[in-house]
């Protein structure tokens, strides 16, 4: 309904400018950014305003694009799945002086929840575990520099109020508290009702929201977790749920980390003597075998994003609400949000690219100068040059 309306304003204001050339004056409510229009008014209220309160706006190739498709975008009944990067909103340990301040998570996505709201299903990684007391903590030999997380439990409610459907599981993090804190994690998210994947205990999940059924799976080339290196099983999971569910996401946590890695490879990349995987083969194989989206993550920057077989592949959604403990210097502290609207058979219709960016202690607020958007339209353009995907410097995402 919001795209309709925007789409009907901006026909009119091209009919009316049509006619009469005379410069309008510039409105004070934007009706453009994004297509998050609030506060729509009804379309006689929308004729009041024109021409009076409203000019024309650059034409992108945005606008005409979800101008001309909104048709085809309501015939086939689209869903948007929204991914975010890594979460870990304060640890207790070495020192709860890791913590937010009176062990208050809430402040650190309210600054996002409208974005996060705005879609039919939400995705994330939770990288550490809920685990308020009890296990056995990985050794370190310099806690400086060795990051062990554990959440308190209390905090899956702010996981909860920001409305996350679905979780990784799968990545470095999950065994910082050994087998204790991954069964305190698993017991924590199965009574919230909160689907999850990626522990060798719970490898996949089935689940339903809103008269669909979601398939999701989850992997990482760390121990307890399905492991990102076998490619082959990961292929025969993603089949499987293709075979049961309307539309399958399958998360990855792989690829070396940092600023120097924020390129995709096509080959396997290794970091700290490990093997971190081949991001670009196993997301393929993924997508070969039934996947409609994939999520990556683990890199901890932002990576491009490819369209392959009308499936949409984030290769990594950096970090996205890490409170301390995470360096988030440059493009560490920079990430997008990925809005990924797909029909009812999985295949791609158009995506937004929202930009957050991270401060201080860290938490993701709205990043006006939209740095994460312009980095993945870079890379994007770097690594998958010939693709049919475009990344619009508004941040929309559509096929040539």
């Amino acid at each position: 309904m919001r795209l309709m309306v925007a789409c009907f304003v901006l026909l009119s204001a091209l009919t009316l400018q049509a006619q009469d050339p005379v410069k309008l004056p510039v409105p004070t409510l934007d009706l453009w950014s994004t297509y998050n229009l609030t506060g729509i008014p009804d379309k006689a209220q929308v004729l009041d305003i024109i021409p009076e309160k409203l000019p024309l706006p650059p034409l992108t190739d945005s606008m005409l694009w979800s101008c001309l498709y909104l048709d085809e975008l309501q015939e086939y009944g689209s869903l948007t799945i929204i991914g975010t990067g890594d979460i870990m909103l304060g640890t207790s340990y070495p020192s709860e002086s890791y913590l937010p301040p009176t062990q208050d998570c809430s402040p650190i996505l309210r600054p996002v929840h409208h974005v996060l709201q705005s879609g039919d299903l939400l995705f994330g990684n939770m990288e550490g575990v809920f685990c308020s007391e009890g296990g056995t903590p990985k050794k370190c030999k310099d806690l400086t520099k060795c990051y062990v997380f554990r959440m308190p439990d209390h905090f899956l409610s702010c996981i909860l109020d920001a409305g996350y459907d679905v979780l990784s599981v799968a990545n470095n993090h999950v065994n910082d508290f050994g087998s204790v804190g991954r069964t305190s994690t698993a017991a924590m998210l199965d009574s919230a009702g909160v689907a999850y994947a990626g522990f060798l205990t719970h490898p996949w999940t089935l689940f339903e929201k809103e008269g669909v059924t979601y398939g999701f799976a989850a992997f990482a080339p760390n121990r307890g977790t399905m492991d990102l290196l076998d490619y082959d099983r990961a292929a025969e999971i993603t089949a499987m749920l293709d075979s049961m569910a309307d539309i399958v996401i399958i998360s990855f946590h792989g690829g070396a980390e940092g600023k120097d890695h924020q390129h995709v490879l096509r080959g396997d990349e290794e970091y700290l003597g490990a093997n971190r995987g081949n991001v670009f083969y196993f997301a393929h194989r993924v997508v070969d075998a039934g996947a409609d989206v994939v999520f990556g993550h683990g890199p901890h920057v932002t990576r491009a994003v490819e369209l392959y077989r009308d499936r949409l592949i984030c290769y990594s959604l950096g970090n996205f609400a890490t409170y301390r403990r995470f360096n988030l210097r440059g493009p560490n502290g920079i990430a997008p949000i990925v809005k990924v609207t797909v029909d009812r058979e999985g295949s791609f219709l158009q995506g937004e690219v929202v930009s957050i960016y991270q401060a201080g202690e860290g938490g993701p607020r709205i990043d006006p100068a939209g740095r994460a958007m312009a980095k993945l339209k870079m890379l994007t353009e770097i690594d998958f040059p010939d693709q049919e995907l475009v990344v619009d410097s508004d941040g929309v995402l559509w096929t040539r």
